[in-house]
């Protein structure tokens, strides 16, 4: 199968997930692009930081239009997070390829965690206190993690901007497009040399795929039930972590 057809399917595949369960797609994009397509570790970090951004503008887009987006709130987490995007994507060049690996595994092996645990209600959380100081160290852990490794962090994102800022779900999942977006753009900015060199021959169709898919994923996610569609997903993402790890170490 040409390297074209297989950007296409895993880039139709990531925004499928995306526009299906609002975050943790992108987190199969590195391993897609690794496995499937040949890229090294961090190169698949940089293509999938395009990616990820590409997809998030857009999100963004039609979640502002939907009233979705707390823009100040959003811009004061994001704004936290932009210095440590920047130093993690300048430093991930310089990081052994093993390393990066077994650490994209973790967090692909925590995002199928947070979904298969059980929902919690969301009672209470607009009485909440926000506290600053936690704010910033979420926003600065997120940029470091999407900086580092290339994933988006929609799984981490809205959590915390639920937990930590009291935003209702749709709210939170409107404004983390905008975190993610400017994280990501952070960590490309100190990535020119690598950016430069991509193949976008190959990056371009699967980021048009995955844009494409995403809208796809919201239909589907209006005919299956949340839950099956969390659990499957999780499982996949289960399996791609144990298969990384193992590639890793070997």
């Amino acid at each position: 199968m040409s390297a074209l057809i297989l950007a296409l399917v895993a880039g139709a595949v990531v925004g499928l997930a995306l526009g299906a369960l609002g975050g943790g797609g992108s987190v199969l994009a590195v391993p897609a692009l690794i496995y499937l397509l040949g890229f090294a570790p961090a190169a698949a970090t940089t293509a999938s930081l395009v990616i990820v951004t590409a997809t998030s503008l857009t999100a963004l887009y039609a979640h502002a239009r939907a009233g979705n987006v707390r823009w100040k709130a959003g811009m004061l987490f994001a704004a936290a997070g932009l210095v440590p995007a920047a130093v993690a994507g300048a430093a991930a060049a310089h990081l052994p390829q093993a390393l990066l690996t077994a650490a994209f595994a973790a967090v692909a092996a925590l995002a199928a965690a947070r979904m298969l645990r059980p929902a919690r209600a969301a009672a209470g959380h607009p009485q909440r206190a926000v506290r600053p100081a936690r704010a910033a160290r979420a926003g600065a852990g997120l940029g470091a993690l999407t900086g580092l490794l290339g994933v988006g962090g929609g799984f981490l994102a809205v959590p915390a901007l639920v937990t930590v800022l009291a935003f209702e779900m749709q709210a939170a999942v409107g404004t983390s497009l905008l975190v993610i977006s400017a994280n990501s753009l952070a960590s490309l900015a100190t990535r020119g040399a690598t950016t430069a060199g991509a193949d976008w021959a190959v990056i371009a169709p699967f980021t048009g795929a995955a844009i494409l898919g995403a809208w796809d994923g919201k239909r589907l996610a209006a005919k299956v039930t949340g839950t099956l569609l969390k659990r499957t997903f999780a499982l996949v993402l289960l399996a791609v972590a144990a298969f990384m790890l193992v590639d890793a170490f070997a």
